[in-house]
C-alpha cells in the first residue's frame, strides 16, 4: 500500500479514536475485553505513549525508550498528542533510513504501516469497550494487516523465542482477494514454518485480520484442513506481541 493510503487510513482512525477518548469518565473507566487488565483510559494511555515513541524514533532515526503515560488524564493526553504525531507521520520520508523492528531495509516507511494497523486494531477495541459499533476497515487494508502479521510479526516472535517454530508448515489462505490492490507476490497466501504445508487455515479477510490479532476466533471461523492440532498450535503462537 502507498504511504498516502496509510496516512489517509490513519487520519480516519485518529478522528474516530479522538471522539471515543472524549467520552465521560464513567465510559473511560470501562474494561477493554481484548486487553485484559486495561480500562479504556489505559488503552488511550498506551496509544499516547506509542505515538510519542514512534514520532521520536522517526524524528531521530534511532531507537529511543518509550515514555510512560500519565497516571491520570491519559485520554486527554492522547488527544493532545494526536496532531503533532500525525504531523510527524505526514512529514516523514518513507525511504529515509530509520530504526524499526521489522526486517531490512529499515526505513521510516515502516512506521506508516505499523501505526495505521496499531490504530485500526485499537479503534476496534475502544469501540467495543464503549458499546459502539466496531468499524470494519477496507478489505485491502485488512489484507495488508494479515501480511504484516504473517511476514513481519510472526517471524519476529520466533526469532525472539516468544513462539516455537512449528515442526511442519501451516498455510494461511484468504480467498477472493484478486483485484483488491494488494501485492501479487502474496495474493492471499502465506506460510508459517518451513517445508510443505501439513495444515492450512482459510478464512475471509475480516475474520483472518481480527483473528490473527486475537480479536476474533479463527478456531471457530476458519476452515482448517490437514493437521488440525498443528494449525491450532500455530494459532496459539503467540503470532503477535
Amino acid at each position: 500500500m502507498s504511504p498516502d493510503r496509510y496516512l489517509a487510513e490513519l487520519a480516519g482512525f485518529l478522528e474516530s479514536l479522538t471522539a471515543v477518548a472524549r467520552q465521560p469518565d464513567d465510559v473511560l473507566s470501562r474494561p477493554v475485553p481484548a486487553c485484559p487488565g486495561w480500562t479504556l483510559e489505559q488503552l488511550f494511555g498506551h496509544l499516547g505513549s506509542i505515538e510519542r515513541w514512534a514520532a521520536a524514533v522517526v524524528d531521530g532515526g534511532q531507537y529511543v525508550e518509550e515514555a510512560s503515560p500519565p497516571a491520570t488524564g491519559a485520554a486527554a493526553w492522547f488527544v493532545e498528542g494526536t496532531a503533532p504525531f500525525f504531523e510527524t507521520m505526514t512529514g516523514l520520508d518513507p525511504a529515509a533510513p530509520c530504526w524499526n523492528f521489522g526486517p531490512p531495509p529499515r526505513t521510516a516507511g515502516f512506521w506508516l504501516r505499523r501505526q495505521a494497523h496499531e490504530h485500526a486494531i485499537h479503534l476496534i477495541d475502544a469501540s467495543r469497550a464503549s458499546g459502539r459499533a466496531a468499524p470494519v476497515p477496507a478489505a485491502d487494508f485488512m489484507l495488508d494487516g494479515v501480511d504484516e502479521v504473517l511476514t513481519m510479526f510472526t517471524p519476529r516472535q520466533m526469532r525472539l523465542e516468544r513462539m516455537q517454530p512449528p515442526k511442519q508448515a501451516v498455510a494461511f489462505h484468504v480467498p477472493g482477494v484478486d483485484g483488491v490492490g494488494f501485492d501479487e507476490r502474496s495474493a492471499g497466501h502465506w506460510t508459517v514454518g518451513g517445508g510443505p504445508a501439513a495444515a492450512s487455515l482459510t478464512a475471509p479477510v475480516a475474520d483472518m485480520y481480527l483473528g490473527l490479532w486475537g480479536r476474533a476466533s479463527l478456531q471457530d471461523t476458519a476452515i482448517i484442513d490437514g493437521d488440525a492440532d498443528l494449525a491450532l498450535r500455530v494459532l496459539r503462537g503467540p503470532l503477535t506481541p
